[in-house]
């Protein structure tokens, strides 16, 4: 079966394709004209009711939210150790971290952007500074990746959210993040998620 990932540049599809090349998948690349209203269509519109990417097509599963798409590649392909193991401790650590991306990572760096005056900017900033600290302290408890020693799509989770927040200088005197982002934007699967 066909593995379709509906795809623009400079998306949470990104993350997705990420996974897809750590996770050496077969799949195709559709791209989606954003801009040119491609979103818009009936068409796209079945297979992503908001209009939005990325989503992704399993055999006839459609399935959107880079989060879930991430969840289910990972555990579609067990053979390649990008998920813990159900029942696991590592594999609620692991649900927590791609919950924390998208639930607190994510929403404050959302709320930090769209902060409509200094006061708002500065508590959002505040606010994210304090997430990401959280997870700087889970890497220098265990590192070198979210689950210790092990890499997982946790860390595609996380990392590409501050790979994005390494080029804004959110991680700006966070060593720890620095270094952590760095590990990852070198990995060979990102580079190639990268090739557009």
């Amino acid at each position: 079966m066909t593995i379709r990932l509906y795809y623009a540049p400079k998306t949470r599809a990104g993350r997705v394709r990420w996974l897809l090349e750590e996770l050496g998948a077969d799949y195709e690349l559709v791209p989606v004209d954003r801009a040119g209203g491609e979103c818009e269509r009936p068409e796209y519109r079945l297979i992503h009711p908001l209009g939005k990417v990325p989503a992704l097509d399993d055999g006839g599963t459609k399935i959107f939210e880079s989060a879930a798409i991430i969840l289910h590649l990972a555990d579609k392909f067990p053979e390649k150790g990008l998920a813990p193991e159900p029942g696991s401790k590592e594999r609620g650590l692991y649900y927590q971290w791609i919950v924390f991306n998208v639930a607190t990572v994510e929403a404050t760096a959302v709320g930090y952007m769209l902060a409509s005056d200094d006061e708002a900017k500065q508590r959002a900033l505040a606010d994210l500074s304090e997430a990401l600290d959280v997870v700087a302290k889970a890497l220098d408890a265990g590192g070198p990746y979210l689950l210790g020693e092990a890499f997982s799509a946790a860390d595609v989770m996380i990392g590409s959210t501050l790979l994005w927040g390494k080029a804004l200088g959110w991680l700006e005197g966070k060593p720890t993040l620095e270094a952590y982002a760095e590990r990852l934007g070198k990995r060979k699967a990102y580079l190639e998620a990268l090739v557009d």
